[in-house]
């Protein structure tokens, strides 16, 4: 099948590469002269693991250009994949998809063929038939289900593992115009999928619902996690790995995104759940759980940094393992650890910061007293508190030794994720965990921040 996809950034770039890995003719379309020609060098245009083997394998099936109109004209199919930026009210801007749509419609005015159109990008419901359907047959003038087909079929994907989740995905979400634009697509995935994904036929306003709530229900689970682990904190013996493992056995509930750890982050939960909050305000719909789960989202941050702050040492300095939002990306959006440095350089605390991916990025965003490592044992070496802010693989790796004290001061790792061998860092310094309750082996943060609050409360009645 001949495919153009309008949009090579972080999921259009990896559609691409996939669509041609499949043996389909892809043509890619960007408004970026840098990412047009890495592809046409064989080079991916943006950072994601595996994605640069596969575009320089499949050079001779996937070419790029700045020209849509063109790409459409040389296609059978086009998939829009551009930004949808968040409005000032949470909502989703269409102020790259609608000019998209219009090079799509001119393109469709001069072809005879059936064309179908596919809006990957997440919108807000009543768009794919409210504003993108009109555009398409004004321009073309041409009518929807006679002479193209149009579709909504959001990808779910995490940055990081994106071509994995291409290949394997749970579910296939399809909003269509009509029985004949779903058969193109249903088709299409039939000969992408390696796994066999349930595939969710639909109208537009229903599967744009969908995608909203999907990512809205996930940020409540992470969000309930995060609630259930400061509660686990404040009771002595208490694990949230052990209770989330046995709810996670529960199917009504299951086990996935289930980790009392730090909050969620990156490019689309923060937002997704924000617009959902404000999709429902707009048609008088209560919004207070989309509303809660936001608000205790933005508590982690603080509260990592209030323990972090309450174990430093005099002209201390906080070492923060983890910048990018999740492993294997460098995309920081909305970060955790990259909230948690700020909050602490706010605070007038010197830094010393490492990510495998995300340095670069960082430092055209972080100002004040702040070192960038050249090296997880640097960053631990040189901090007085470390905190693990993001579950890297290679952070496992890290050598108690790399803890050492030049200065006779004892070290203390607050392991968020809990990814560190426990009883060779506590040999070491004082090794602290997210969502565990006081112990006689040492503290935990909650205990940590409890006798914070407890030493001020005392100070306050004394004065």
């Amino acid at each position: 099948m001949k495919l153009s996809i309008i949009g090579l950034g972080k999921l259009g770039a990896p559609m691409a590469a996939v669509m041609a890995e499949k043996g389909h003719n892809v043509i890619g379309v960007d408004v970026s002269p840098a990412f047009v020609s890495a592809i046409n060098q064989g080079k991916a245009p943006v950072s994601e693991p595996g994605l640069e083997d596969l575009v320089r394998k499949n050079r001779p099936r996937l070419s790029a250009t700045l020209d849509c109109e063109q790409a459409v004209a040389a296609s059978d199919v086009t998939f829009i994949i551009v930004p949808t930026p968040s409005e000032p009210d949470g909502t989703f801007s269409l102020r790259h998809v609608l000019p998209a749509s219009e090079f799509i419609g001119r393109a469709l005015r001069r072809k005879k063929s059936y064309h179908l159109v596919v809006l990957s990008s997440t919108v807000m419901p009543c768009t794919t038939g409210g504003e993108l359907l009109p555009v398409l047959e004004s321009v073309s003038g041409k009518q929807c289900g006679v002479d193209f087909g149009l579709c909504y079929n959001p990808e779910f994907i995490a940055l990081g593992s994106v071509i994995h989740d291409m290949l394997h995905p749970d579910l296939v979400l399809i909003g269509e115009f009509d029985r004949r634009s779903g058969d193109i697509l249903v088709n299409l995935y039939y000969s992408l999928c390696e796994s066999r994904p349930t595939i969710a036929r639909m109208n537009f306003v229903n599967a744009e619902l969908t995608k909203l709530s999907v990512n809205t229900f996930v940020t409540t689970k992470i969000s309930y996690a995060n609630m259930l682990a400061q509660v686990c904190e404040k009771l002595p013996g208490a694990d949230v790995e052990a209770v989330t493992r046995a709810l996670g056995a529960d199917s009504r509930i299951g086990g996935k995104y289930l980790k009392g750890a730090l909050g969620y982050g990156g490019p689309c939960f923060p937002r997704d759940n924000i617009a959902f909050s404000a999709l429902a305000r707009r048609h008088g719909v209560c919004a207070v759980l989309a509303e809660a789960t936001d608000a205790l989202n933005r508590q982690q941050a603080p509260r990592l940094a209030d323990a972090i702050a309450g174990r430093l040492p005099e002209n201390g300095i906080a070492g923060i393992a983890g910048l990018s939002y999740k492993p294997d990306t460098d995309v920081i959006e909305e970060s955790q650890g990259l909230l948690v440095a700020r909050e602490l350089l706010a605070r007038g605390v010197e830094i010393v910061v490492y990510d495998p991916a995300a340095m670069e990025k960082a430092r055209a965003v972080l100002v004040g007293r702040v070192t960038f490592a050249g090296s997880l044992e640097q960053c631990a070496s040189r901090a007085d508190v470390l905190a693990i802010t993001t579950a890297w693989s290679e952070f496992r790796n890290l050598s108690p030794k790399a803890l050492h004290s030049i200065n006779g001061r004892p070290k203390t790792v607050i392991d968020c994720w809990r990814i560190l061998p426990q009883a060779q860092f506590q040999a070491v310094a004082d090794y602290l965990t997210l969502g565990k309750g006081p112990e006689r082996a040492g503290l935990t943060v909650g205990q940590m921040v409890r006798d914070e609050e407890d030493q001020c409360q005392a100070e306050t009645r004394g004065h």
